[in-house]
């Protein structure tokens, strides 16, 4: 299992912009179809804004028509972990990295298969770590 990554809130601020911030410390949610990732179909690896962890590969990204980057699986079962969210009147499963804790958005049950899942995830939480 990796370490845990742990910044204090004035190192996250120096080292993500304000729009990560917002996003991956404050479980923000960046508008649809306006996310650096939406619509890639480049290959590579997904990595956490906040920590470089594989989080998702590009061989499970689908276009789910929603406006962000959608996902059938995460890398492994422990790259991501899930709580909860209830917010906005609106019962969701949020997902976040295992790793360092940032928000990257939430899972559904209405995905592809072979999971049936559909991780819904902030372009500005990740970062393509592109492959040759």
């Amino acid at each position: 299992m990796t370490a845990k990554v742990t910044r204090s809130d004035a190192e996250w601020r120096e080292q993500l912009t304000p729009e990560q911030y917002r996003i991956a410390r404050q479980k923000g949610t960046e508008r649809a179809f306006t996310g650096e990732y939406h619509a890639t179909k480049d290959r590579g690896v997904y990595r956490c804004i906040g920590c470089g962890t594989s989080v998702f590969d590009s061989e499970t990204k689908f276009d789910s028509g929603t406006g962000w980057p959608s996902f059938y699986a995460p890398v492994s079962p422990d790259s991501v972990e899930t709580e909860s969210d209830n917010t906005f009147f609106m019962r969701r499963t949020e997902v976040h990295c295992a790793t360092c804790g940032a928000h990257l958005g939430h899972v559904f049950d209405d995905g592809p298969q072979p999971t049936g899942e559909r991780y819904c995830i902030n372009s500005a939480s990740l970062k393509l770590d592109p492959k040759e």
